[in-house]
């Protein structure tokens, strides 16, 4: 199994998962033609798409997804309250999920997990293809022990690290967006995920790709200074992801032992 992204970020979200038989697009925050020209840069169609996976329903990681399964003629997998806020319409197919639950898609088994966020009925999904768990986690504004548990025992994790709070409290923001941002139901800082890996079991971690970094809020600078003491204990590859080119391809069935790397993607 293997995964990239076509973006992260306040500006579009997109995530690609591929085994040998089935390849999923975990949300669509960008436009139809522009998710098509992503999708090239990573070497694939849309014909070879199997299903969109939707977190939530906010433009940045569901303004694509109509159009795209309508196009494609996708099914889109979504749970019932995102599905119930009306701002996805007219797809191909729609397919209500509860939360905490599992489903398969091809060869990839797919688990629907509840976190805190802003949103209808917001889930984060864990994929499982053989022995390899990828966990895709952002948009979340506490760490639970629902989350936790969920998301321990990955050989891959997509984490979201948004906000420097000092930041966030220091910048341009109006004061409720600022509240928003750093609330329960907002998105994780730079703390709150390293304390996440802390407590997590990341035993078996291999690919950690730290994303939805606030381009206003945050930097590459800050999420690696809080992030570090956390990272140097890890046996895991570390990429940072952009919102303009998301990464590239990552492995997570055929990689060496222990790298001990940290790049820019």
């Amino acid at each position: 199994m293997r995964f990239a992204s076509l973006g992260s970020g306040s500006k579009g979200n997109a995530t690609v998962v591929q085994t040998n038989d089935t390849l999923l697009l975990v949300d669509c925050g960008f436009p139809a033609k522009e998710t098509e020209r992503r999708l090239a840069r990573l070497g694939i169609r849309p014909e070879q798409v199997d299903a969109i996976l939707v977190t939530h329903e906010h433009g940045d990681h569901a303004a694509g997804v109509a159009v795209a399964s309508r196009q494609w003629q996708l099914p889109v997998f979504l749970s019932h309250g995102t599905a119930a806020s009306g701002r996805i319409t007219d797809a191909h197919r729609l397919i209500c999920i509860d939360a905490d639950t599992q489903f398969q898609v091809g060869d990839i088994q797919c688990e629907a997990i509840a976190v805190p966020h802003d949103a209808r009925e917001p889930i984060q999904f864990c994929l499982s293809h053989g022995a390899e768990r990828l966990g895709i986690l952002t948009d979340l504004g506490s760490i639970t022990p629902h989350v936790i548990a969920a998301f321990g025992n990955c050989t891959g994790l997509l984490l979201e690290c948004n906000h420097d709070l000092d930041l966030l409290l220091q910048g341009p923001y109006p004061p409720a967006l600022k509240k928003r941002v750093a609330g329960d139901f907002g998105h994780l800082n730079n703390q709150q995920a390293a304390q996440l890996l802390a407590t997590a079991n990341t035993e078996r971690l291999r690919q950690l790709v730290i994303g939805h970094i606030s381009e206003q809020n945050n930097s590459l600078a800050h999420a690696q200074q809080s992030l570090q003491p956390v990272l140097s204990t890890l046996s895991a590859n570390v990429v940072f992801a952009c919102q303009s080119e998301g990464f590239d391809w990552l492995e997570l069935s055929s990689l060496a032992p222990k790298q001990n790397q940290s790049r820019c993607a």
